[in-house]
């Protein structure tokens, strides 16, 4: 089993923009140095300090957390590929699983009195609150989340 400190990411540069991959195995103990990895290889000065330190990280890892849980299940012979390209503009995290996805719009709003109390549910909330977009695609297996410059 690779360990997470083999994780690495890919590289490929083209004029002002920078594309990072990186496949992470279905095991949540990868979230952290994954998180990690691809936030050290962010170039500085286009999002702010606090942004990548919290906004970024947080929405990273809960995003990664959701695809291994949720989507391939845990299963380690899934992979979760992430890919993140930057602009001037923006940040634009993608997070795939090999799982069958999920309709966003069947959660619940965890803000509803009958769901305070619950312990889960609140992850797309979350990240909402984190980034300036949330874009899930048809199949609900990858989420595209965008932070804008500054």
């Amino acid at each position: 089993m690779t360990t997470p400190q083999r994780l690495a990411v890919r590289r490929h540069a083209t004029g002002s923009e920078t594309e990072l991959s990186l496949d992470v195995p279905s095991d949540l103990a990868y979230v952290g140095p994954a998180v990690e990895l691809v936030a050290g290889a962010l170039p500085g000065g286009l999002l702010s300090a606090r942004r990548i330190r919290f906004n970024y990280r947080t929405a990273f890892a809960e995003a990664l957390a959701n695809a291994i849980a949720y989507g391939n299940r845990h299963d380690r012979a899934r992979m979760v590929r992430v890919r993140v390209e930057v602009s001037p503009e923006a940040v634009r995290l993608h997070v795939t699983d090999e799982g069958s996805g999920f309709d966003p719009g069947d959660v619940p709003d965890p803000t509803r009195p009958d769901r305070l109390e619950r312990e889960d549910g609140r992850g797309l909330f979350v990240l909402r609150s984190l980034v300036d977009q949330v874009v899930f695609n048809e199949k609900g297996n990858s989420v595209c989340l965008t932070l804008r410059a500054g």
